[in-house]
């Protein structure tokens, strides 16, 4: 059984400065991720710039991913689109290259109706590989009320979502309603927080952690923040999270991933450069995300 609990790390894909992908840099950020504890790794997610990348690519990042969490970590891969046919063909593609999971987000920009929604994510269930649903509005224009995440978590092979809609008592209601309940079965589902500043009061309402941006940069930091809530340790927990807070601040001061790259890249971790659409940061927050760092004792690398 796969257990979703703890810090992921929503990872990035590094980039040359000629526009392609740096294959060797990615495995090092795995690496670095599994010496620093991190619980799981998420890769081709939007912090991966999936959109931009081609099949050929990430089918490569798929099998750099594969190995090197093998026997390791739990590898959890996107596989969504706002094309059922395409996403039914790209979580068959991770279960075959050997992901643990897949992740498959809202279709975007259709806003389709309950009806498709539920037919959707049935579809993804039929490949028998755990499906881990990714509720974010912000990026899709729709969100999964209760009474249907309700329906979907029932389908088989649904373990569990990554929660991003921002409303706090529709996360309680989804822990409430349907995590809690099954925790103690053989068939759980997890919550996940989809948002850096929403880990601590989701796991305090009962949830399992967070798919995080942050821990791209500082996995072990993030790892002790959930370590601490899950251990039932909130005073532990609330004196990390506002340790943490100007950082998660300034990983979204711009369109993420374009912040967490340059804080990567200060820190003399391998990111590179973003592609267009995504464009350079602006100077002001050049030195918000310089502050969040020196703030956590991290060298900045001229």
């Amino acid at each position: 059984m796969l257990k979703l609990a703890g810090a992921f790390t929503a990872l990035i894909t590094p980039m040359k400065d000629s526009g392609e992908v740096d294959y060797d840099g990615f495995g090092n950020l795995i690496d670095f991720q599994i010496k620093e504890g991190i619980d799981g790794i998420v890769a081709l997610g939007t912090t991966g710039e999936t959109p931009t990348l081609d099949e050929d690519e990430e089918k490569k990042l798929i099998a750099i991913a594969v190995k090197k969490t093998r026997g390791k970590v739990p590898l959890i891969v996107g596989a969504g689109s706002n094309d059922t046919r395409h996403m039914v063909k790209y979580v068959e593609r991770a279960k075959q290259m050997g992901a643990d999971a897949v992740l498959v987000v809202t279709p975007y920009y259709n806003k389709p109706n309950d009806d498709g929604l539920l037919r959707h994510f049935e579809a993804a269930s039929k490949a028998n590989i755990p499906v881990i649903i990714y509720n974010i509005a912000s990026r899709t224009a729709r969100n999964i009320p209760v009474a249907l995440m309700e329906k979907i978590a029932a389908l088989p092979n649904i373990i569990g979502v990554k929660e991003s809609s921002g409303d706090l008592g529709q996360i309680a209601d989804n822990i409430n309603q349907i995590s809690i309940p099954r925790k103690s079965t053989d068939n759980p589902f997890w919550v996940l927080s989809g948002d850096d500043a929403f880990a601590l009061p989701l796991m305090a309402l009962g949830g399992d952690g967070v798919i995080s941006v942050i821990s791209n940069l500082i996995p072990a930091k993030v790892k002790s923040l959930t370590a601490a809530c899950l251990g039932g340790d909130y005073t532990e927990g609330r004196k990390i999270h506002y340790k943490l807070l100007p950082m998660i601040k300034a990983a979204f001061v711009e369109t993420n991933p374009v912040p967490i790259k340059q804080a990567m890249n200060w820190a003399s971790l391998p990111a590179g450069a973003v592609r267009l659409p995504l464009g350079n940061l602006a100077e002001p927050s050049k030195k918000i995300i310089k502050s969040a760092m020196s703030g956590l004792g991290i060298k900045i690398k001229a």
